[in-house]
């Protein structure tokens, strides 16, 4: 299973949000997962407001590419994998090293684990948006409206 539906992205969030608490928004490309009527309506009825990026403009949503681009050339494009459970088990480890062994010089050098840490005992039970308030305020937004 290498692809995702929207309903299993859907539940994946619903895990995320369980741990973590609900985001005010989440901004994403539009892929086809991402742009699912199980989105749509999972959104809504959640309460999170999702801004989708302009198609092809990938500099809309920086962290996430800069991400992506790490992931690339220091997993993805260095790693023969065996099969999906060998996949699962070295992109965990991977997240896990970098979420949790790595400084980040934007974060001041803390790691991200620690740096949310940090956040959550200065504003516990707080809900944060992903996006800034400016991008929030941004009306470019596609609407939430399931089609069909």
């Amino acid at each position: 299973d290498p692809s995702i539906s929207g309903q299993r992205f859907v539940g994946g969030l619903v895990g995320l949000v369980a741990e973590r608490g609900r985001p005010g928004m989440i901004v994403s490309d539009n892929g086809t997962e991402l742009t699912s009527t199980a989105v749509l309506v999972w959104s809504g009825e959640a309460k999170v407001e999702w801004h989708y990026i302009a198609p092809g403009r990938p500099m809309q949503n920086g962290y996430v590419e800069s991400f992506n681009g790490r992931m690339r050339d220091e997993l993805l494009n260095e790693t023969l994998f065996l099969s999906l459970a060998h996949a699962r088990a070295v992109v965990r480890a991977w997240a896990d090293d970098y979420n949790t062994e790595r400084p980040h010089s934007a974060l001041g050098y803390a790691t991200p684990a620690a740096f949310a840490s940090e956040i959550e005992k200065q504003r516990p039970g707080r809900v944060q948006a992903v996006a800034s308030d400016a991008l929030a305020r941004h009306n470019n937004r596609r609407s939430l409206v399931p089609a069909g």
